[in-house]
């Protein structure tokens, strides 16, 4: 493999959005192949993903969930290293979520957060 240097200025491309693009490039060329391609189906309450984690045990597993970005890794001495994030369109109800590790497919049934209205009442003074 053969890397080119790359010219870049900020009037072309932002610093970040490089660096952001390369290191996604690096992580899935080299470090968690087997992530790629999550299977996402969704319904009225949840949804539904399946990601393939072969060689890794539920104990080794770390599942977290802030808003609507739900992050799995691994620990550092598990036999296979895994750090994915992932971002959905609404927040996640992590209480009424669900992950489930069989054969080295996990399955993550993540519940949808009902809208809450944050809206008052105002009594008017005469």
């Amino acid at each position: 493999m053969f890397f080119a240097p790359v010219v870049r200025s900020r009037a072309r491309m932002p610093v970040r959005s490089f660096d952001r693009n390369f290191e996604r490039f690096i992580d899935e060329m080299f470090v968690q192949p087997a992530t790629r391609a999550p299977q996402l189906k969704e319904d009225e309450n949840t949804w539904t993903v399946t990601l393939d984690v072969p060689g890794v045990s539920r104990e080794d597993l770390s599942i977290s969930v802030d808003g609507a970005v739900f992050r799995i890794q691994t620990r550092a001495e598990a036999a296979r290293a895994y750090k994915v994030a992932y971002e959905l369109p609404l927040e996640i109800d992590a209480d009424a979520t669900q992950a489930k590790l069989e054969n080295g497919v996990l399955t993550l049934i993540l519940a949808k957060r009902k809208p809450e209205s944050k809206a008052r009442q105002i009594q008017i003074n005469g």
